[in-house]
């Protein structure tokens, strides 16, 4: 192996906070998300070697920051990608709670940057904004909150926020900050990308697809005289043969209903204001014969998930050639999830991370960045990006 290939990526897994369980489309065998349940991933992640988690953030599920506040003492070396949503709160405010947060997790905390695409959840936060405007108003936002955290004068008048004369007493041991990822498909959300991100993470598509994405992030960083790292949230469901594999996919949609695959798609295509959304759509327009979009890719999950509609399919061989594919077009994390999380923790790491260069229960080497999404909602529907 050369280039990207050369060490293994950074692999994370994810915290449902909105529920879990073994289907889609369905109460069936629902598991709420208690925290007792919570803990459990989180610690088999911790233990497995996972590099972190992803806490989703939306109206259905647990607040992200103090979830990860309950777990980071229960944990040793797992990372928290946490949603710090700019149109929720004030920068100086989300400033302080990163900073606190980072200092008590030892420097395990990385902020996931959520602009909102849902006009519902939005209105719920008083946010009223436009699509670009929210974007605009992020702008806005991620200068005033990385000035405070880099100790810079945080004077700042702007259309949609101001700070003056804002310090922070207790500094975050990653410096200047801890690091920021962020999603974003849209003109809009690239240009937050190039100018203030570390990380910018894409859902899964076809890699001829998201490869022509990156190009355009990448173009738009050095432009602001910048690199980025790149990240890709999506589902995995890996097991010995492929047979097993595909069957565990069929499984996963069997309760899915035509009635609630034509509600989902409505919100997806005509009430979500997200460009990566539709581009998730779009990919199968929510016909379950156009749901293999790809060797070894597949969308059935984006029937009736918000947000991560695709998963790589496949026994642990061929999984893991796709992997290599997307490391090729510059992806150095992925930030996985599958149904039910807890077992499929095991599943990924016992059969998967061989494949990839992971050692299993040994951490991960450190290495200097980290990235990632998102919003999430119980398994029966999904109204979020994560």
């Amino acid at each position: 192996m050369s280039g990207n290939n050369a060490r293994p990526l950074d692999l994370y897994w994810y915290l449902p906070t909105h529920g879990d369980g073994p289907y889609l489309g369905t109460d069936e065998r629902h598991r709420p998300a208690t925290f007792g349940y919570l803990k459990e991933i989180a610690q088999a992640a911790d233990r497995l070697g996972f590099k972190g988690v992803l806490l989703p953030t939306g109206t259905r599920c647990e607040d992200a920051w103090i979830v990860a506040a309950g777990l980071i003492p229960l944990t040793e070396r797992l990372k928290f990608l946490v949603a710090l949503r700019p149109g929720s709160g004030t920068p100086a405010l989300f400033a302080r709670h990163a900073a606190t947060l980072d200092r008590i997790s030892g420097g395990r905390v990385l902020l996931n940057v959520v602009t909102g695409a849902d006009p519902a959840d939005l209105a719920g936060d008083g946010n009223k904004l436009a699509h670009d405007e929210r974007y605009a108003q992020t702008d806005e936002f991620l200068t005033i909150w990385r000035r405070i955290l880099s100790g810079e004068p945080a004077d700042f008048e702007g259309k949609y926020l101001s700070a003056h004369g804002t310090d922070i007493s207790f500094p975050p041991i990653q410096q200047p900050h801890p690091p920021l990822w962020f999603g974003g498909s849209s003109d809009a959300g690239i240009a937050i990308a190039a100018k203030h991100v570390d990380a910018y993470l894409s859902w899964g598509e076809p890699v001829d697809q998201l490869a022509e994405k990156i190009g355009r992030v990448k173009k738009a960083a050095a432009a602001q005289g910048r690199t980025i790292r790149f990240g890709l949230r999506i589902h995995l469901i890996v097991r010995e043969t492929e047979d097993e594999a595909w069957a565990a996919a069929d499984r996963l949609i069997s309760h899915v209903t035509d009635e609630l695959i034509a509600e989902a798609q409505n919100g997806f295509v005509n009430i979500s204001e997200s460009v990566g959304q539709k581009r998730m759509s779009a990919l199968h327009q929510g016909r379950r014969d156009r749901l293999v979009i790809g060797p070894n890719l597949w969308a059935g999950p984006g029937l009736v998930r918000g947000g991560a509609g695709t998963a790589l399919v496949g026994n642990p061989d061929n999984v893991a050639a796709r992997i290599r594919e997307y490391q090729e077009i510059g992806i150095e994390t992925i930030i996985a999830s599958a149904y039910p999380h807890l077992e499929e923790a095991f599943n990924v790491a016992e059969l998967l991370f061989p494949k990839l260069g992971l050692s299993g229960e040994a951490a991960p080497a450190e290495r200097s960045w980290d990235v990632e999404f998102g919003r999430g909602t119980r398994p029966k529907v999904a109204a979020s990006a994560s």
